[in-house]
């Protein structure tokens, strides 16, 4: 596979460290997160189409309970994409509850036993944009994957059918 990104090269000798396959060889749409880099990776047919800066879990490690603030690892399918433009959120920070806290965009992730490396389930992680985009590229979320939101307009355009038959890869 041509790398086009420099941090492609970084992207797979991580997956080489974990002696993982890399997936990005899958035909059809494909996500690699790469928590400790704040990186996502979209790749079509093996071929590197985008990456972003991310904001991830303010815990590092992997998910192991509810409300721990860390993001899962594993390989989720994505169930759908919603549009999130007017949800709320409340943080807990004293700034009560905040209109499009999640962006325009709401990528729901299958995080089940079948699918998360820790074989727990969770509920409600996705891949969504932000009202803070001063937080990317940092540990900042209750658990999610967060983009600036002009970036999760781009990757929500360039996922066909709702995302569906798309994985998302999250490793550390």
């Amino acid at each position: 596979m041509e790398l086009r990104f420099p941090q492609d090269k970084i992207a797979s000798e991580e997956i080489n460290k974990k002696k993982k396959q890399p997936y990005a060889e899958e035909k059809g749409h494909y996500i690699l997160v790469i928590k400790h880099l704040f990186k996502l990776y979209h790749y079509e047919n093996g071929i590197p189409v985008a990456e972003y800066f991310v904001a991830t879990g303010l815990n590092s490690g992997d998910k192991q309970s509810v409300g721990d603030m860390r993001t899962p690892v594993g390989r989720f399918p994505i169930v759908s994409i919603e549009d999130s433009s007017t949800w709320e959120h409340d943080f807990n920070d004293g700034h009560g509850s905040i209109k499009g806290a999640y962006g325009p965009w709401f990528i729901r992730l299958m995080t089940n036993s079948d699918t998360t490396v820790s074989k727990q389930t969770w509920t409600g992680i996705g891949i969504h944009g932000t009202h803070a985009p001063e937080s990317i590229g940092k540990r900042a979320t209750e658990g999610c994957i967060r983009l600036k939101n002009k970036d999760i307009r781009d990757l929500v355009k360039s996922l066909p059918d709702n995302g569906i038959n798309t994985i998302v890869e999250i490793i550390e």
